[in-house]
């Protein structure tokens, strides 16, 4: 398996927080074939959990309580991320075989999908079910909660030491 991986930071919206943590955008990383149980199988060796399966989201939230990752297993989708609303957002296109990693905080939907877009969604181990946000309430007010979301510990696709450990945790990126 190659490394392929794209990071995107996104500066804070007035209605929606984003976060300091990169977005983590790894192409074509899935095993084949590329299925929902090939794809949980995966994602789930690294200490993150599946928690559903879901295909098109066309209304922007965010979550501020965890982190999520999808496991894109089937089509494609142009995703809106960093914007609710207001602000400038990025259009990242996402394929079947990426896995995206979007931090606590970060504005996410899909613009335009495939009719058989697929993903799976896992989370870190023992990180509490998520909370919908639609930016209604000033992004300051999440904050807080942003930053008491605790770094996974390991990368979901390249475990302990993968990517996501170096860009979301300079302590243990020094120590690598």
């Amino acid at each position: 398996m190659s490394l392929s991986v794209e990071c995107y930071l996104l500066g804070s919206t007035n209605d929606a927080p984003n976060s300091r943590l990169p977005v983590i955008h790894y192409k074509d990383v899935l095993p084949r074939p590329r299925t929902e149980e090939t794809a949980t199988q995966f994602l789930t060796t690294n200490d993150w959990e599946k928690r559903g399966t879901w295909g098109h989201i066309g209304e922007p939230h965010f979550h501020p309580n965890t982190h999520e990752c999808y496991g894109i297993f089937q089509g494609y989708s142009t995703l809106l991320l960093g914007k609710i609303k207001d602000g400038e957002g990025i259009q990242v296109d996402v394929n079947v075989g990426d896995v995206i990693v979007l931090p606590a905080g970060t504005a996410h939907s899909s613009l335009q999908s495939s009719d058989n877009y697929r993903y799976i969604g896992v989370y870190p181990k023992e990180c509490p079910k998520w909370t919908n946000e639609m930016g209604k309430r000033p992004p300051a007010s999440f904050i807080q909660t942003i930053g008491a979301v605790a770094t996974p510990q390991a990368d979901p696709v390249y475990g302990k030491r993968g990517p996501l450990a170096c860009l979301w945790n300079t302590k243990l990126c020094a120590k690598l």
